[in-house]
């Protein structure tokens, strides 16, 4: 009995050399058709492995262009991907072992712990709905730009429960310390709103570590986008910050009637009697600091009044009042340049006063 051998499918290189000696011969080439290049009768005369060379081909031509969309397709997504990156839109999933929190000095002072726990729940069941934003740092590290609470909010849940060992983060790429303080702090003002002591405070902080040349600097690149009287408040804050935080046991309850009473006491040279006052007490709950604070204020010498422009102090001498035998007190103040005289109580007319007028040219010269 015969043996059978077994076919083997020939590989692309046979069959492109099968497809050439075809070609070589005329009337059997498969592709073509002397008559209307294009009658089946053509390929059905042409041998078998004709046949077979021909669908191989077409499969392999079908191939290749789909390998090409493929990959068009392909370098167009990683395209985008890269353009996603360098814009920062990138959302990729880092580890929370490898977040540095202290990347930035946080505005923001203290967590509320009510609501806290209402986003530790959101969360939890709602998974999260914005990343957080960090930058690249050495070693496969990265910096918190935005996002403390959120956070927080992961590495509680990951205490317990699994799948929170990474977060959904933004990669902002080449960010500088100043771009990333900006996007701190305008995260925070428009998420939970800032306290003024937390503004002022926030600008000390970050021109102290080199980022802004000033406080003032600081205070209007970061605000930038507030009003003039705003940012005029967050320097007074500043200088109570400078001045008294470390002192301070309630400072993100001042009022901001109160810090810019202290304020204008410090810029007057108030700040030994303040700082004396509040080394000596230990207030329990923040209106007794409150309390301790106005009660320094009033044991200084009142300040002089400073001008809406942010002028010199005035400078002005008042003059006792002086009963007049006719009726009518008369006072006057002195200031720089300027001489102001008060008659109450009494009523004269143009004549009387075009006379005291000419009294005081002449005595005046």
């Amino acid at each position: 009995m015969a043996k059978r051998r077994r076919l083997s499918a020939p590989d692309a290189a046979e069959i492109e050399k099968i497809e050439e000696g075809f070609a070589a011969k005329p009337g059997v080439n498969p592709f073509e058709n002397p008559q209307s290049g294009s009658l089946p009768g053509a390929l059905a005369k042409a041998p078998p492995i004709a046949k077979v060379s021909a669908e191989a081909a077409q499969l392999h031509g079908m191939t290749a262009v789909a390998d090409r969309v493929e990959q068009a397709r392909d370098k167009a997504d990683a395209r985008k991907w890269r353009d996603a990156e360098d814009a920062g839109q990138a959302v990729v999933m880092v580890p929370l072992v490898r977040i540095d929190r202290d990347y930035l000095r946080r505005d923001r002072m203290q967590l509320a712990e009510e609501e806290l726990q209402e986003l530790i729940g959101s969360i939890r069941d709602n998974g999260l709905r914005s990343p957080i934003e960090v930058v690249a740092l050495e070693d496969g590290a990265y910096g918190l730009v935005s996002g403390f609470r959120r956070l927080e909010a992961f590495a509680r849940l990951n205490r317990s429960r699994e799948g929170f060992e990474e977060i959904p983060a933004f990669l902002r790429q080449g960010t500088e310390r100043a771009e990333a303080y900006v996007a701190m702090v305008e995260e925070n003002e428009l998420r939970a709103n800032l306290t003024p002591y937390e503004r002022g405070r926030v600008a000390v902080l970050v021109a102290g570590q080199g980022v802004f040349a000033t406080v003032e600097e600081a205070v209007e690149v970061l605000f930038a986008a507030a009003s003039k009287a705003k940012r005029s408040k967050v320097r007074s804050f500043a200088a109570v910050h400078e001045g008294l935080g470390d002192l301070l046991y309630y400072p993100n309850m001042m009022s901001e009637k109160v810090g810019l009473k202290l304020a204008a006491a410090l810029r007057s040279g108030g700040q030994g009697p303040l700082r004396k006052a509040l080394a000596a007490s230990a207030p329990e709950d923040a209106r007794a600091e409150t309390r301790l604070l106005e009660a320094a204020l009033a044991a200084l010498d009142p300040a002089p009044r400073e001008n809406a422009r942010g002028g010199r102090p005035r400078q002005v001498t008042r003059m006792g009042a002086r009963s007049l035998p006719g009726g009518g007190d008369l006072s006057a103040e002195i200031g720089l340049n300027a001489l102001r005289i008060d008659l109450k109580g009494r009523e004269l007319d143009a004549t009387a006063v075009e006379d005291l007028l000419a009294l005081i040219e002449r005595h005046l010269g």
